[in-house]
């Protein structure tokens, strides 16, 4: 790889803190007191423009604090932490923690992981997405660290260690995640999710909402589409990639540096931004300006970039904008096809902005015509008419009509996925209950010339009787079968003992007293049966 030799670097970076003590010059001269005494208005305007200068280019090389301390949710403030939850070589994974300990409130129930581009700008680009988010969800970001600020002996990082990283960071939070990936990160994070699907990881997000990304850059042109498709890769590296510094930790890696990302996006509308630049300077002049008013918030953010390093520049530009390899589902990692047609589980949003001029309208929707696996139902796509590039994810865009979709799809798709849910046990209608009622008492007087005992009364046990319902164990009438003089075995037995009564008049000797086995003859009093004993039960035989 050609790249500029580390003098370059450090003339830019010369060059940028001469221009920022230049400013600083010219606004302390212009504010000497001596020309207070003068009636003209341009020692103010010039030392307006000084401040402009030096403000500006002080922000070049900063990065910028989350400045996220405390959030108010249902009327209460509550004190916010950023704690790093993954530690890695080029980047941090950021959970911002809600303090709610004090309402012993649980965390929100959504958790989502925001990724946020690596394009030049850092992380905090995002700021105010994740503000707007904390009230509902448990919010994790990707902080990419400056490539000018990586030691050389940390390695490479390319298109494809940056798509292993996010697959990391899926695994590391678990299966009940929301994925949020803003302009740039958003074909990788399709990637990523593809990579987990055809594993059958349980870590595959829920969901997976792509705002504004270049899925597919040949379904329409815009600036950065032509740059890429005019320049060939051999071009990029001698003429954007630079060494670092002796000045940095990086010293020695080949990188593209964030100025020269900066200029290339402050060309496409320089009128704009110089016009900006002077209404500031006339507002100092005039007294008007504060620290913190909107020209200030927004350049201090956009103005402080980063390196990346070139092997991810120029991957990037190869792989994404002139082959359209995440477009055709043709991207590799590590040697292997990544087949996004795999995604069959994690629900896909996209969103575009109808005025986006980095990535237009049809760019980000492409991603549904490579989701062969996923069911439509599982696939949304929502166009914002009148916002741009930054509105879609941080501007009024987003706070009024985006978010709440994106929020709503998320509830809607946070259920398990069909196939691993377990089926519904379908209410069983419970057997009639059959009350269990002692059979009748049966008198049997032997025919002899002693006192008559009474026989044993019997109670048939609750299983015993259900189970004699279900077998056809008593025929009809007329065909009953004579019932032996022992008791049948399944029944328990409860002894009544009465007096001896003496021997009926009805009963009579049959035989005689040398018989071995005298013949009887009973007669019974049958005791009225349960109403849910069926009609053959109430007819007790006659003969013993």
């Amino acid at each position: 790889m050609i790249a500029q030799s580390p003098i370059t670097y450090d003339y830019f970076e010369s060059l940028r803190q001469t221009n920022q003590w230049l400013g600083a010059t010219t606004k302390a001269f212009w504010r000497n007191p001596a020309f207070g005494l003068t009636p003209s208005p341009i020692p103010r305007v010039l030392a307006g423009w000084g401040e402009v200068v030096e403000r500006a280019h002080s922000r070049v090389q900063a990065k910028p604090d989350w400045g996220i301390e405390t959030i108010v949710i249902d009327e209460r403030e509550y004190v916010v932490s950023a704690d790093t939850v993954v530690d890695k070589p080029f980047c941090n994974l950021i959970h911002f923690r809600v303090n709610r300990k004090e309402t012993r409130k649980k965390p929100a129930s959504r958790r989502v992981l925001l990724v946020a581009p690596m394009s030049g700008h850092h992380a905090t680009l995002i700021r105010k997405t994740v503000k707007s988010l904390l009230p509902d969800c448990e919010v994790f970001v990707t902080d990419w660290k400056n490539a000018r600020d990586v030691p050389l002996s940390k390695g490479k990082f390319d298109i494809e260690d940056y798509t292993l990283y996010l697959v990391d960071f899926m695994k590391e939070l678990g299966s009940d995640l929301n994925v949020i990936a803003i302009c740039q990160p958003a074909p990788l994070a399709l990637a990523a999710t593809a990579i987990l699907a055809e594993e059958k990881s349980d870590a595959q997000p829920r969901t997976l909402t792509l705002i504004g990304g270049p899925i597919d850059t040949s379904v329409s042109k815009t600036d950065v589409t032509v740059f890429g498709d005019t320049y060939s890769i051999e071009q990029l590296e001698t003429s954007v990639v630079h060494t670092v510094g002796s000045a940095f930790k990086g010293f020695g890696r080949q990188v593209y540096p964030g100025a020269i990302q900066l200029s290339a996006f402050m060309s496409m509308k320089w009128q704009m931004h110089l016009k900006s630049h002077i209404n500031e300077a006339l507002a100092i002049a005039q007294g008007e300006a504060t620290d913190h008013d909107y020209h200030n918030t927004f350049y201090d953010e956009y103005l402080s970039v980063m390196d990346m390093t070139a092997e991810f520049y120029l991957s990037t530009v190869e792989r994404v904008f002139q082959k359209h390899e995440i477009g055709k589902n043709k991207f590799v990692v590590n040697g292997k096809k990544v087949d996004i047609g795999k995604i069959t589980r994690t629900a896909v949003k996209t969103v575009e902005g109808g005025k986006d001029d980095i990535t237009a309208p049809g760019q980000c929707k492409a991603a549904h015509g490579i989701l062969t696996g996923l069911p439509e139902n599982k696939k949304a796509h929502h166009l914002e008419p009148d916002a741009g590039h930054y509105g879609i994810f941080s501007g009024t865009s987003w706070r009024v009509n985006i978010r709440p979709m994106v929020l709503a799809f998320i509830d809607a798709n946070s259920e398990p996925v069909a196939a691993e849910k377990a089926e519904p046990v379908k209410d069983i209608p419970e057997k009639p209950k059959i009350a269990a009622t002692p059979p009748p008492t049966k008198t049997i007087a032997v025919k002899t010339g002693e006192p008559v005992q009474k026989a044993k009364a019997t109670t048939v046990k609750k299983k015993a009787v259900a189970k004699r319902i279900s077998k056809p164990a008593v025929k009809k009438a007329g065909r009953a079968k004579a019932i032996k003089a022992k008791p049948v075995a399944p029944r328990r037995v409860v002894v009544k003992e009465t007096k001896p009564e003496p021997v009926p008049a009805k009963v009579t000797v049959q035989g005689t007293a040398t018989s071995a086995t005298p013949a009887l003859k009973a007669e019974t009093t049958p005791a009225k049966a349960s109403p849910s004993v069926s009609a053959d039960m109430k007819k007790p035989s006659k003969k013993v």
